[in-house]
């Protein structure tokens, strides 16, 4: 029903955006990585997901396509809603949830609060039929090595999103946990 919306940010609360469309201010609620770098007054544009239930309409909104793709399909999975499933794109980039679905890593998707084993591994097999993995094949994966890096830099207070930017940013030929750890946190004292 609504598509998408494009407007100037009138509030910044914690899970969403209050964006003024045509005189009207519409909540929408966005992944965490969607509030990175908005401020108030700032005019943004987003693909939406309208939620129709009987007490409540609620719209889900994204920066790119490809993220709004990947909440809807999400959806799909019995026993992820709409606050789950924004719960996972405000932990995860998407390209780590491909991975995680696509090389079967339920420990990843555990790294959502309120995410368990079985609901992992629930993700992962309902969703490995339903997710195109072509686009993956020339991004690069999250090897173990990653994996251990981005825990390291959480365990030190970063959020998984911050972790998993400073990590794509050291240089592959780095294999040693402790020297991507240093490398990720000059990264990060650079941001």
């Amino acid at each position: 029903m609504i598509a998408s919306l494009a407007g100037q940010i009138q509030l910044i609360e914690e899970a969403a955006l209050v964006v003024a469309v045509g005189g009207v201010g519409v909540r929408v609620f966005v992944p965490k990585t969607a509030m990175e770098n908005v401020g108030v007054g700032q005019t943004i544009s987003l693909h939406t997901h309208l939620i129709v239930r009987e007490q409540e309409l609620s719209l889900y909104g994204f920066h790119t396509l490809d993220d709004l793709r990947l909440f809807t399909t999400m959806l799909s999975v019995r026993g992820i809603g709409a606050k789950v499933g924004l719960a996972i794109l405000s932990t995860l980039s998407p390209e780590l949830i491909q991975t995680a679905v696509m090389q079967e890593e339920a420990v990843i998707l555990q790294r959502v609060p309120g995410i368990g084993k079985k609901t992992a591994e629930r993700i992962i097999f309902q969703l490995r039929d339903k997710i195109d993995f072509t686009a993956l094949a020339s991004a690069p994966l999250v090897s173990d090595v990653d994996a251990d890096v981005i825990d390291v830099l959480t365990a030190l207070g970063f959020s998984i999103v911050e972790a998993q930017t400073a990590v794509q940013k050291v240089p592959r030929g780095v294999t040693a946990v402790d020297e991507r750890v240093s490398l990720a946190l000059q990264q990060l004292d650079m941001g």
